[in-house]
């Protein structure tokens, strides 16, 4: 085991002191060119698409369910533990890293999802894809999707699984006492009970949990911002001076700051790992830049919004350089220093539905991919019980080496989308520059398969009439 952990350390300190901070960064702020920076230019869009069509179709489920999908993997322990963690090891500064990357990690959400919806299939009455279906498809390089398939599978399904049981048995733990044994056996049948009721049940519970329990969690902590607004100004400057280090606070030197800001930042918002455009690929919308802005919008809401609320509850309570290195325990004991015992209970609940319709979501995009590498009832059954045993594993396993095989699989699995959206970054421009031409017009854009020139192997967008297949030049 020592081995494996001196390994783990070296590859992720490889991967996300060097290759990822700068493939993140780089090719966000190259992405945020290219779309004429969409997250910021089109955020009024983005709301309003929130509130269009919010009951699924027939092929389909609705944008505002895939993105509820999405958000439920999206928002787990990577908003409580995640940013806890990120605070003890790289200082404060740390939460200015974090920002940066939801910031301009935004555009490459949008773009990654907007292909997703470009090259998805039709699944029965549903839709599915992802980042291994426009590998195949668009960059005509199976090899490169199954590999991204097997490491989404692994990272989501199995690895991150582990940590989101392992938070709940932490939290439920401290809390009440409970039996770690209990809790795995029941965290294991009820998402058993989940996972075998197929994507409608997913899309079904994801819709009520995520909506419910980030609105609770946000009303908490702006009530501990408004009663402490004197201080808020002070922590926001020990954010800023610790980020570039002109303070060293609990190890806040600005290269820890760095790696534990965008390492934690990416694992809670997801902008370009390419796990969210396997839910983006489900909805069932006219154009696929409808939910490409509206999952580019779900990066603002995890980082800035609830990300931004752990962060404010930890740095106020002044709890962040007592040396806490277990994410959920700093989270839980900041928390009660503000409001008292009964708030460490309230957070065992928000924690565990957080970390619950986590479970729900990555179990989702590991099925999407299991069934692209071989559409089999009894591979995805038996990927099933593998699911549930990992759910019962992490429940019992040590802390530091769940977070970082799962920091390990998460690094990989980025590295290859991240150079596959790259590579066809051109059609999401084009179909961005096709929708704003036909909103300028005053039309609700519609998508064809001919929108834009060049488009190959799309199945799921049938061609427009002969009048209307005005081709749009990719650039």
């Amino acid at each position: 085991m020592n081995f494996i952990e001196v390994f783990l350390d070296w590859a992720n300190t490889l991967l996300w002191s060097k290759v990822l901070i700068v493939m993140l960064i780089g090719l966000g702020l190259y992405f945020t060119v290219r779309t004429k920076f969409v997250q910021f230019g089109m955020i009024g869009e983005m709301f309003r698409l929130m509130g269009e069509g919010t009951k699924g179709g027939k092929k389909g489920i609705s944008s505002f369910q895939a993105f509820c999908i999405s958000t439920a993997s999206r928002v787990g322990t990577g908003n409580l533990a995640g940013v806890a963690i990120a605070i003890s090891l790289g200082g404060p500064g740390a939460v200015f890293w974090m920002w940066l990357i939801a910031l301009i990690g935004s555009s490459t959400a949008f773009v990654e999802s907007t292909l997703a919806q470009i090259y998805k299939v039709k699944d029965g009455n549903t839709f599915r894809g992802g980042p291994a279906y426009y590998m195949e498809k668009a960059l005509n390089a199976r090899w490169m999707g199954v590999t991204f398939a097997v490491l989404i599978s692994i990272t989501f399904g199995l690895a991150f699984n582990s940590v989101q049981a392992n938070t709940i048995t932490s939290s439920l733990t401290n809390s009440f006492g409970f039996d770690k044994e209990i809790i795995a056996i029941v965290l294991s049948v009820i998402t058993g009970i989940i996972i075998f009721g197929g994507i409608k049940r997913v899309a079904a519970v994801s819709q009520v949990i995520v909506p419910v329990m980030a609105g609770a969690y946000v009303l908490i902590a702006l009530f501990i911002m408004i009663t402490n607004i004197t201080e808020v100004p002070a922590v926001l400057a020990l954010i800023f001076k610790s980020a570039f280090g002109f303070t060293e606070v609990a190890g806040g030197a600005i290269g820890a700051a760095m790696m534990n800001g965008i390492k934690r930042g990416l694992f809670s918002n997801e902008a370009g790992m390419g796990s969210a455009p396997n839910a983006a690929a489900t909805a069932e919308v006219s154009h696929p830049v409808k939910q490409g802005l509206i999952q580019s919008l779900g990066v603002f809401i995890d980082t800035l919004v609830i990300c931004s609320s752990t962060a404010f509850i930890i740095l106020l309570s002044g709890l962040y350089t007592s040396g806490e290195t277990n994410g959920i325990a700093l989270t839980q004991n900041a928390l009660e220093g503000s409001l008292g015992s009964w708030a460490g209970i309230f957070l065992a609940l928000i924690v565990f539905l957080f970390a619950f319709s986590s479970i729900v979501g990555n179990y989702y995009y590991a099925q999407t991919n299991i069934e692209f590498i071989k559409n089999n009832k009894i591979a995805v059954n038996v990927f099933r019980v593998l699911v549930i045993g990992m759910v019962a594993f992490g429940s019992l396993a040590e802390l530091s080496f769940v977070w970082n095989l799962a920091d390990l699989f998460m690094g990989l699995m980025a590295i290859i989308n991240l150079i596959a959206i790259t590579l066809l970054g051109k059609f999401a421009y084009a179909a961005l520059a096709d929708y704003k031409k036909q909103r300028a017009a005053g039309k609700n854009p519609v998508f064809y398969s001919s929108s834009i020139e060049g488009l190959k192997n799309v199945e799921a967008w049938d061609e427009a009439p002969a009048e209307a297949k005005s081709k749009r030049k990719i650039g």
